[in-house]
């Protein structure tokens, strides 16, 4: 089983940017959090982040056609890459869209997902742990093959 975890832009900066809304840990220690996880349960997870749509989008090209499942926080992407939206579309691996904040809670313009559509389900406002129940909800439910 192979799983992708992608984060959008600026989420490198996690543990800096706005702690007191995105919380202190960094995406390192997110990466490695669900890394540690996906081994115990015998399954592949490959890590991406970048600052550019073009880039998401090419490794999803790239790695999505194998995959059984993919967790994302597209970031501001969330909102207008509808390039992003296309690539995750074209996939049949379950999408979990994963927010850090309750973004129904914050500026108004944070309440609308191009991404929310095309996937499986959102998890919001739970921090780092919404990526973990996103892991293990696809552990329990993308099963390959």
């Amino acid at each position: 089983m192979k799983i992708l975890l992608l984060h959008g832009p600026n989420l490198n900066m996690l543990g800096q940017r706005e702690p007191e809304i995105y919380g202190a840990t960094t995406l390192p220690q997110i990466d490695d959090m669900l890394h540690e996880r996906a081994v115990a349960a015998g399954v592949t997870l490959l890590a991406f982040q970048s600052n550019h749509e073009g880039a998401l989008i090419d490794f999803l090209q790239a790695e999505g056609w194998a995959a059984d499942g993919i967790i994302i926080n597209p970031g501001a992407l969330t909102h207008y890459g509808l390039s992003l939206r296309d690539a995750l579309a074209s996939l049949s691996a379950p999408i979990i869209e994963v927010h850090l904040s309750n973004v129904y809670r914050r500026e108004q313009f944070r309440h609308t997902s191009v991404v929310a559509p095309v996937a499986t389900g959102q998890i919001a406002g739970l921090g780092w742990r919404g990526y973990l129940l996103a892991l293990e909800w696809l552990l329990n439910n993308a099963k390959s093959g």
